[in-house]
């Protein structure tokens, strides 16, 4: 099984920072309209919301894995619900890889797996160099078309 790059890690608490800045504004509005909120509230909330997104940032990463089987791609992930997922060649339908300015930054890029049918229809695998993604996009490819082949006859 093959793990993220750890710079995804960054970019998880980066997220978590945000909601607990959201979450310090939404109780700072809370106070300001509707109801006093002590301000040790507000920090030692947000102070909480910080905490728990670094915590749940550092676990997710521990537990992110992938691997390319003979029949199927393989994730598992999750830090409160854990999901194994197995997304069998057959039904690839393309891959894209992406990357946003905030990934860019940090040097990462994702690959999007996007198969046949409607639930579901998407896989993604964040964390990964660009050199990583764009290699594992071209063997995603490659097994695809092999397994259509393969499938047909």
């Amino acid at each position: 099984m093959e793990s993220l790059h750890p710079r995804i890690r960054l970019l998880w608490i980066a997220r978590g920072a945000l909601a607990a800045v959201v979450l310090a504004v939404a109780l700072a509005a809370v106070d300001q309209w509707l109801v006093t909120v002590p301000g040790v509230a507000v920090v030692a909330a947000s102070v909480l919301a910080l905490l728990l997104g670094i915590v749940y940032a550092v676990r997710l990463y521990r537990v992110w894995r992938f691997e390319l089987q003979d029949d199927a791609l393989y994730l598992e992930r999750g830090v409160v619900t854990f999901v194994e997922t197995a997304v069998p060649f057959v039904r690839v339908q393309h891959v894209d890889t992406q990357f946003g300015p905030v990934e860019r930054l940090l040097g990462l890029s994702s690959v999007v797996v996007y198969t046949a049918g409607t639930r579901n229809a998407d896989v993604r695998i964040p964390g990964l160099t660009p050199e990583r993604a764009r290699r594992l996009q071209e063997t995603l490819r490659g097994l695809a078309v092999e397994s259509e082949a393969d499938d047909a006859v």
